[in-house]
């Protein structure tokens, strides 16, 4: 009765967000139990997560680690922790399992097929559909819409929802799907496998399968979109989604699932800011990962490669001023690096915007069928000339102000603008957390002076500080962009400003672009102009010396060489002058001594 209990604290974190913990507590030491849930997934944090911890326990052997994943991946942490305790929850009942033998390019319309025999028969309970990408499950919503008044009268309303964290705002929302007289359709993308169902009433599951992934490839600096197969794992997560008295149709026979377990991502991806982290990691004395996978050694060296043209390392591979305060901010090291140098540019404020609206989903709705042109007319009053980052600017500005609008309701104004109210409410949420990484890092911060002639140039500056490997240069006039880094040719990106403004605004000759990746278009997003003067003001030298060999690299030499020569010959012009001076002076001061 008279002991005092003690106060314990229940918190609830991602694995990114214990990573950055880490920076200043490595060895989490005000945790006394940690559980990692769904490390199944396998994604970069939480593999870097369970590597690190392998090493806190033999420093805190009081430490209690709990983690919770599907039964393919115990035999490898089993192995990766040692003897450990294992317990084993089974799931007591399963729904029915179909399987449908069809091709790999027939999936997307068969689960279509199948979903309106779903629904002509008036069975009750909704429906969950699995596709390979987001742009399958927006055109799907499309199809259903056009085409459920078709399928006849007496018939449940269809409700097609999109649960797509690239396509939010789509579809109706959530909560109107639970009328008595609609039949709901949950479309989803193989990102949300693991949602938590709240509603009760799934009966049917339709897994397709098969998922896009994007895949990096460190000899060209770019991302792969490649079609796979699904794992073992998420096929089991995907089946369990339906109730136990429904059905779960796989759209692939039972054989032909490659492998028990997820991919690790950490295998498929760009390790640069994993390989930031770790240095930093090696700073506070924690010592090294024990991956249970470890990385390509090429996107090891690619990544350290990267980080040496950041100025993030020093002479001997150990993190440089510079890359301890990249490491302090939450953001890949490119943008790190372009947050930093817009200290020195006096555009804080405007890279702090364009840092957020990037971190954040995009903030451009995109509506299926014929809501497209009226999308593309809102979004275009909020393009700016000099290109997309500025344009993110102008959104972001523009909602702020907004917000301060006590008679309107923000809400409905992104929704008549195709905005994602969403979105941009994360957006500023993220340029809230960085303003306060700066401040306690004590980093100054400007006032913003967004529109001005200087500003603008400055913004281009810091971005070039940190994204020159991410240059390209229009070859012929008509939009065919060389990759200075890789010599792939790329588009601009339809919603780009350019891309849709090219009759008015023109195509730039030389851009920097945060983003690119092999597929059908070969498109680069978020693009504005710089100029290649510029560009050889902020591009290291030896970064510049290592591109291969192009008429662009050509031009941008031209340009050192005439600037050099420049600089040679009014250096001698100034010595000359200083010479003539000096003799003047001394001829004059020898004068005066044969006068005295």
């Amino acid at each position: 009765m008279g002991e005092s209990v003690e106060k314990k604290t229940i918190r609830y974190c991602t694995d990114d967000m214990l990573l950055r913990e880490m920076m200043s507590d490595p060895f989490l030491e005000q945790y006394g139990v940690i559980i990692i849930d769904q490390a199944h997934e396998r994604t970069v944090s939480t593999d870097i997560l369970l590597g690190l911890l392998k090493n806190i326990l033999l420093q805190r052997p009081e430490l209690r680690v709990v983690v919770l994943t599907m039964s393919p991946v115990v035999e490898r942490l089993l192995a990766h922790y040692g003897s450990v305790p294992l317990i084993n929850l089974e799931i007591s009942d399963s729904p029915k399992v179909v399987y449908s033998k069809i091709s790999n390019k027939d999936y997307f319309y068969f689960a279509l097929g199948l979903v309106q025999e779903i629904y002509r028969t008036k069975e009750s309970g909704d429906l969950v559909v699995f596709f390979a990408s987001a742009e399958e499950v927006r055109c799907a919503w499309s199809i259903i819409q056009s085409e459920s008044p078709q399928l006849g009268e007496g018939l449940d309303q269809i409700t097609p929802i999109v649960l797509c964290s690239s396509q939010q705002g789509l579809s109706p929302l959530i909560e109107q799907a639970g009328a008595t007289n609609s039949k709901t359709f949950f479309l989803l993308a193989q990102q949300e496998e693991d949602v938590w169902w709240t509603r009760q009433s799934v009966t049917f599951v339709i897994d397709t399968g098969v998922q896009k992934k994007m895949v990096y490839n460190p000899r060209v600096r770019a991302y792969s979109e490649v079609l796979q197969p699904i794992s073992q794992c998420q096929a089991d997560i995907r089946k369990h989604l339906c109730s136990p008295t429904g059905k779960c149709f796989r759209l692939y026979s039972e054989a032909s699932l490659p492998q028990a377990e997820s991919f690790p991502q950490i295998l498929d991806c760009n390790i640069t800011p994993t390989v930031l982290f770790l240095k930093r990691m090696e700073i506070a004395g924690i010592g090294q990962c024990h991956f249970i996978d470890r990385p390509d050694p090429e996107g090891l060296m690619q990544a350290l490669e990267e980080l040496d043209y950041l100025a993030a390392l020093d002479n001997d591979g150990n993190l440089s001023e510079i890359g301890i305060i990249m490491s302090e901010i939450p953001l890949d090291p490119q943008m790190a690096k372009a947050l930093l140098a817009s200290c020195e540019f006096d555009c804080v404020s405007e890279m702090l915007t364009i840092a957020a609206m990037l971190s954040a989903p995009s903030c451009f709705l995109q509506p299926a069928g014929g809501m497209t042109h009226e999308a593309v007319q809102c979004h275009r009053k909020f393009q700016h000339p000099e290109g997309d980052h500025f344009t993110l600017i102008n959104v972001y500005n523009t909602f702020k102000q907004k917000q301060k609008d006590q008679y309107l309701n923000v809400k409905t104004w992104c929704q008549d603008y195709f905005l994602d109210h969403s979105a941009l409410k994360i957006a500023d949420a993220i340029r809230s957390e960085l303003t306060g990484t700066l401040n306690r890092i004590e980093l100054p911060i400007s006032e913003p002076s967004f529109g001005t002639k200087t500003n603008t140039n400055d913004i281009k500056r810091a971005l070039l500080a940190g994204f020159f490997m991410q240059i390209a240069r229009d070859v012929d006039g008509s939009g065919n962009y060389l990759i200075l880094t890789n010599k792939h040719v790329a588009q601009l990106h339809p919603f780009s400003c350019y891309g849709v403004q090219s009759h008015k605004l023109g195509l730039p000759e030389w851009v920097v672009f945060n983003e690119y990746a092999l597929s059908e278009n070969n498109c680069m997003k978020t693009v504005s102009e710089i100029s290649p003067q510029v560009f050889n003001e902020m591009a290291p030298m030896y970064f510049f010396y290592n591109l291969p060999p192009s008429e662009s690299k050509d031009i941008l030499q031209k340009m050192l060489d005439s600037e050099e020569s420049r600089h040679c010959t009014k250096n001698q012009i100034t010595n000359g002058s200083s010479d003539t001076n000096r003799n003047s002076a001394a001829g004059t001061q020898t004068d005066k001594c044969v006068i005295q």
